[in-house]
């Protein structure tokens, strides 16, 4: 199982390297059509917009305290 941490550590390099990439994403869009650019425009959008939430989530999830509960007998 991955660690919280390593999850975090996973998804800010998935971020930098969507930043990275994008000048080379609109050189590589720029021959596509009008049509086929957008739709690749916004999937390009979409997957860092759920990577941020993603993160959100887990630099949420690591600031909370965890929430053990104590064993219970079984019946």
């Amino acid at each position: 199982m991955i660690s919280l941490e390593e999850k975090i550590t996973r998804t800010e390099r998935l971020l930098r390297h969507l930043e990275e990439d994008e000048p080379y994403l609109r050189a590589r869009l720029s021959p596509l059509g009008p049509e086929h650019r957008q739709s690749a425009t916004a999937f390009a959008e979409r997957v860092r917009a759920e990577a941020e939430a993603e993160l959100q989530r887990l630099l949420a999830e690591r600031e909370s305290p965890p929430e053990w509960t104590a064993p219970q007998s079984a019946d």
